[in-house]
C-alpha cells in the first residue's frame, strides 16, 4: 500500500453553487468538499479533518456507498475488526442487519480472509 503524504486540509459542507473539485468525487460523500484520496486517508486513519476521522468515514461508507464500493475500500479483516464499534453509528436497520450477517458469515466461512 502507498501512503500519500497530504498537508491537512478541512473539510467543509459544499455550499450550493460551489464548482466541483477537478479530482475525483465520491457520490456517498456528497455533502462535504472531500475528494477520493482524502476520503481513503480518512479511512486509513492517516488523515482527521475537524471531527471526520476514520470511525466517521467508515461509518459514512457502510451507509451510503453500495456493496462494491464498501469491498472497494474496506477489506474484509478491516470491516470485521471495525464492525464492533461502527455498529451502533449505523441508523439504517437494514444496513446493519446486512453487515451483521456480513461480518459473522466471513467469520463462519471465510475466516481464511480474516
Amino acid at each position: 500500500m502507498t501512503f500519500i503524504h497530504l498537508q491537512r486540509l478541512s473539510a467543509t459542507r459544499m455550499n450550493p453553487g460551489t464548482a466541483p473539485m477537478a479530482t475525483s468525487r465520491l457520490a456517498f460523500v456528497w455533502d462535504y468538499d472531500i475528494n477520493e484520496d482524502q476520503f481513503r486517508d480518512l479511512l486509513a486513519g492517516r488523515q482527521s479533518l475537524g471531527s471526520l476521522d476514520r470511525d466517521w468515514a467508515a461509518v459514512r461508507l457502510l451507509e451510503y456507498a453500495s456493496y462494491p464500493q464498501v469491498l472497494g475500500f474496506l477489506d474484509p479483516k478491516e470491516l470485521v475488526r471495525g464492525w464492533p464499534a461502527w455498529r451502533r453509528r449505523m441508523r439504517s436497520m437494514t444496513r446493519r442487519r446486512g453487515f451483521d450477517f456480513l461480518v459473522e458469515w466471513l467469520a463462519r466461512e471465510r475466516a481464511d480472509l480474516l
